[in-house]
């Protein structure tokens, strides 16, 4: 008898790509699972990462689906290390969002970023997120549909019972001008107004800190009502998601140990007003 599990991150990034499928071709539940002699709850718990699937069951999803050719290789290969802890995704170029990414972001109930070099998306402007683009080479048409899809994974922290947003970024990120001065301005001044939402919450390390303990990159942090926590990693054509508890443990006292070294929340935002200040008079 099949029976609930503790999933993994590449379980439910795999349940939420099969879930997504059956939902762009309208199918539902009972549908589909009449279909291979299933229980509906069977579907239900594969597509939440709740119960393991076989190579040989996501093929016969996938031909009801109607996926060849890449997309149906990328999602065998993905069966084939659902319940393995840890995933390494390739994204493919730079600033595409990870899928997984995409997915687990709605179901959090608190992240934290650090971010030393950029804004996080989450935070951005279109016009940063366009000058970003323009930066590693995207297409324009490329980019106006990655800026679209990087806006709307925002809803997420102005919907009802949003997550709580904790944002530790080096002064670097805030002082380095992407696009232009004006835009850098604009940018800034969305991520002080941002503060005001009672979910959002930011840290700065100042120059004068010298030295810490996140010079060595970036780091995303998320919390789940049932599921596991997660760390993400992020680099310019792949994604790691770590959630072995130590790996996540690691990661929550070097967020401790960045904030410990912080301005405090309010005068990290009148750093970030004055920096955009500044920017203004140029």
């Amino acid at each position: 008898m099949s029976h609930a599990r503790q999933s993994t991150i590449a379980g439910r990034g795999l349940g939420a790509d099969l879930r997504a499928l059956r939902n762009m071709r309208g199918f539902s539940l009972r549908h589909v699972a009449t279909q291979l002699g299933w229980q509906p709850s069977r579907l239900s718990r594969i597509e939440t990462g709740k119960q393991g699937i076989t190579t040989e069951d996501v093929a016969s999803l996938l031909v009801i689906y109607g996926v060849t050719g890449e997309e149906r290789d990328r999602l065998l290969a993905k069966t084939e290390r659902a319940d393995e802890p840890n995933l390494w995704e390739i994204q493919g170029p730079l600033s595409q969002e990870s899928r997984t990414l995409i997915q687990i972001e709605p179901a959090a109930t608190s992240i934290l970023n650090f971010q030393p070099l950029l804004l996080p998306g989450l935070l951005q402007t279109p016009d940063y997120t366009r000058a970003l683009m323009k930066a590693g080479g995207v297409s324009e048409d490329d980019a106006e549909i990655r800026v679209a899809a990087r806006m709307s994974r925002q809803a997420i922290l102005s919907r009802e019972n949003p997550p709580t947003f904790e944002v530790i970024l080096d002064e670097c990120a805030l002082r380095r001008v992407v696009g232009s001065a004006k835009t850098m301005a604009r940018q800034l001044r969305h991520l002080a107004e941002a503060t005001e939402r009672p979910n959002v919450h930011l840290w700065v390390l100042r120059y004068t800190v010298g030295a810490h303990t996140g010079l060595d990159g970036a780091f995303a942090l998320f919390d789940f009502v049932k599921d596991g926590p997660v760390v993400y990693l992020d680099h310019k054509i792949s994604g790691l998601f770590l959630e072995e508890p130590e790996q996540v443990a690691f990661f929550r006292t070097e967020a401790d140990r960045l904030k410990s070294v912080a301005l405090t929340r309010q005068d990290s935002v009148d750093t970030v007003a004055a920096i955009a200040k500044e920017l203004d008079q140029e």
